[in-house]
């Protein structure tokens, strides 16, 4: 299984740290959002149920962070990975984490990938990458979305998409499908062909979205934000959570699961569902910590 061997690696990393003299550190968890420029996202994006229910699984359940930053921007840049930097090194210094689980969304894995992907790029980066154990990405926009190619393009459907994922912001440029494969060839690790990254990026995948108004599963995380999400699934593969293609989700690090193959009733998670306290969702990422 891949849980058994994700806890092999930890297993070999924590004997390893073990034979070197150094203080006990403590294990915290990060919450990386997706695009967007927020200031609340515990809020706004996880809500606090999801985070709260995540966060017991911890030795310590305050060593939490949520991360604010304005993820409408380029990865590369001050604001997105600069920020997660700004926000990431303080609380593992001052909290003396040692072992991070970073549990990001969407094109927070971008954005995380890019810093392991480019350690020197910032003095902080090397304190940050070491202390991460794994990062659980969830729904990640790792090879982009047609809907950025269509937002860009400037026809009709960008008004279909506009409250989905912005509207022609530098994010929703960076997502574009041909964009997303030049940065993955160039500048980006973990996808097919290029170098693993320093930590385990292991995805989960939402593979559909439902929006019957008769059906409980629907409403979680928002009936209407599904509905949404299910009319854009028409502009993307059969396996997609109304957002993301499966192949996206699962095109960099290694893929830990597809969403029915470990919600409760094999119920699929559509985009909105995969950061939101669906399904038991909340209970798996809680007992990895």
């Amino acid at each position: 299984m891949k849980i058994s061997k994700r806890w092999a690696a930890l297993g070999s990393a924590l004997a390893l740290s073990a034979a070197l003299p150094a203080m006990a550190g403590n294990t915290g968890v990060a919450f990386v959002h997706g695009t967007g420029h927020q200031t609340d996202a515990a809020t706004n994006y996880w809500t606090w149920d999801m985070i709260n229910s995540v966060r017991q699984g911890l030795p310590n359940p305050n060593l939490y962070v949520v991360i604010n930053c304005d993820f409408d921007q380029y990865m590369w840049t001050a604001g997105a990975v600069g920020c997660l930097a700004d926000q990431l090194y303080p609380f593992i210094v001052n909290n003396n984490i040692t072992d991070l689980v970073v549990e990001t969304h969407s094109n927070g894995g971008n954005v995380l990938r890019w810093m392991l992907s480019n350690p020197t790029q910032d003095s902080r980066y090397p304190t940050i990458i070491s202390a991460i154990r794994w990062a659980n990405a969830l729904a990640p926009s790792s090879l982009g979305t047609p809907l950025a190619d269509a937002a860009i393009s400037g026809n009709i459907f960008e008004n279909a998409v506009g409250w989905l994922l912005g509207y022609q912001t530098d994010a929703v440029r960076q997502q574009q499908t041909s964009w997303m494969a030049s940065y993955n060839a160039a500048w980006l690790y973990g996808t097919p062909g290029r170098p693993a990254l320093p930590k385990g990026f292991y995805n989960v995948v939402g593979t559909d979205v439902h929006s019957n108004p008769f059906a409980s599963d629907s409403y979680c995380g928002g009936y209407t934000l599904n509905l949404g999400l299910e009319i854009t699934q028409a502009w993307l593969d059969s396996c997609s959570d109304g957002f993301l293609n499966c192949t996206s989700q699962q095109g960099a690090g290694i893929h830990w699961f597809s969403d029915k193959d470990r919600t409760n009733g094999a119920e699929t998670l559509s985009h909105n569902q995969s950061r939101r306290q669906c399904f038991g969702l909340d209970v798996i990422l809680r007992n990895d910590l």
